[in-house]
């Protein structure tokens, strides 16, 4: 039998679609505002010189492999502030104390990280890096990990206004802090205005008063604006809830670890392509460059997906989880198709913004970037359902067993396969390739799976009408 939706059903999936798309598409444009800003440090280090470049994207890998786990971790604030929302719409007390709880993670979390930052030049040189290299790589490292605590600040704040379904001001307050950073990293590293020239360091510098600024700005927004101030979230910040702080933890844990486990395997591809060829390592970088820009729309969707999985998970609506979650599915997914049919039928178009297509000293690297665009679409596919899949299952405060589940993938299966098709066989950089949209395919299909044993699982719970009836009026 066909079941035929009622007009009151498409109305409701309608409903769901413009509020997935208010919601995602500033956190999407935040997302490509925060690459931008990586972007601008990387030309400032070009500028320098070679040497500059090396030692800073060292400097860079290193501190964002822990920078990660800190984001992972505060990013468990969306899902918590979405729940209390979709419990109690009008919800204050709870709101501004998960916000509190997120502000204390961020304090706990950055001074490990800090301390290990610290030692950062020791870190490069115990794992075999040229020793100048490793040098000047920590010291900006000590530069750049005083930026960590601000951004964090910054994040947790974001999260509160993205499960407001206000995500406007943190996107605001993101791309002002482009020219901000660039400025102000420029004027340090060169030493402008009469101030030294502090080369990497000031660069490092840069980062720091751009976070400040995105953290400060968006403070003086929630303070000031009559629909945030209610909230009064810096309001008694030395006041512990210990079951919260306990809470966000259990959340955020697994969210940081999913997040390092995916960041790692593409820096482990990246190594073992160097040891592939230089050609193979450039067409690596062009190729992933492409892949990791479309990818920042299914994070985008990812992040509004946890919010309105998030509220209506609240509001214990299971129709509600289920047409949030396959909204921001769809979106993603398609959002993909279109770009992996550009890598299929246009990869010319794409390599042109990164290479000169026509001169012949480029045509190897043009060559192999092109055969990986052919893996990087479905790449793309199974990339943005993982990404969405994972946002969708967040939402449920499901964060632990997804967290294994990218363990396997991404280190049980992509990682020994990409290695043993790159030097077991001929396929040599495609083989790695391989070997990563494999494991992203592995851990999209277990995310959609246990996605679609929602209910079995007691992941969510059908609620009474009566609750229903009063979150959807």
């Amino acid at each position: 039998m066909i079941h035929r939706t009622s007009p009151i059903e498409r109305a409701a999936w309608m409903a769901e679609l413009r509020a997935t798309l208010s919601l995602g598409w500033p956190l999407v444009l935040a997302t490509v505002a925060q690459n931008a800003l990586i972007t601008s440090d990387v030309i400032l280090m070009g500028w320098m010189g070679s040497g500059a470049l090396a030692a800073g994207a060292l400097g860079t890998n290193l501190y964002f492999a822990f920078l990660i786990f800190g984001i992972g971790l505060v990013n468990a604030t969306s899902p918590m502030i979405a729940e209390e929302l979709g419990r109690k719409r009008h919800s204050v007390r709870e709101v501004r104390r998960t916000v509190r709880q997120g502000l204390w993670a961020c304090v706990t979390v950055a001074v490990p990280i800090w301390i290990v930052a610290w030692n950062g030049e020791a870190i490069l040189l115990a794992i075999g890096q040229e020793a100048g290299l490793a040098r000047d790589a920590g010291q900006y490292i000590r530069a750049l990990q005083w930026s960590l605590l601000p951004f964090l600040f910054f994040l947790v704040l974001r999260s509160f206004l993205a499960a407001l379904e206000r995500p406007g001001w943190a996107l605001f307050i993101g791309l002002l802090a482009i020219p901000v950073n660039f400025g102000a990293a420029y004027v340090l590293m060169v030493g402008s205005f009469g101030l030294p020239a502090l080369g990497l360091i000031g660069v490092g510098i840069g980062t720091i008063i751009s976070s400040i600024f995105m953290f400060l700005g968006l403070a003086l927004v929630i303070v000031l604006h009559p629909k945030f101030r209610r909230y009064h979230v810096f309001g008694r910040f030395w006041r512990a809830d210990w079951p919260r702080y306990r809470t966000l933890w259990r959340i955020g844990v697994p969210i940081g670890l999913t997040l390092m486990f995916e960041v790692t395997i593409f820096n482990a591809a990246a190594m073992l392509m160097g040891r592939i060829g230089a050609s193979e390592l450039a067409a690596h970088a062009v190729a992933l460059q492409i892949a990791s820009f479309c990818f920042s729309v299914p994070l985008g969707i990812g992040q509004a997906v946890t919010v309105r999985v998030g509220r209506a998970y609240g509001a214990q609506d299971a129709e509600g989880v289920t047409r949030a979650g396959w909204t921001s599915f769809a979106l993603g997914t398609g959002f993909m198709v279109v770009t992996a049919s550009l890598m299929l039928f246009a990869p010319h178009l794409l390599l042109g913004v990164f290479l000169d297509v026509g001169d012949p000293k480029n045509a190897l690297v043009i060559d192999l970037a092109r055969t990986f665009l052919v893996v990087a679409a479905i790449f793309q596919l199974v990339d943005g359902a993982q990404a969405v899949g994972a946002g969708m299952l967040r939402g449920l405060q499901d964060t632990r067993v997804p967290m294994l589940y990218a363990a396997f993938g991404y280190w049980g299966v992509g990682l020994p396969l990409g290695t043993l098709l790159a030097f077991g066989t001929s396929l040599r950089g495609v083989g790695i390739w391989i070997g990563l949209a494999s494991g992203l395919a592995v851990v999209a299909c277990l995310m959609l799976w246990r996605w679609l044993h929602r209910d079995r699982l007691g992941l969510v719970t059908a609620a009474p009408q009566d609750v229903q009836e009063a979150f959807a009026s």
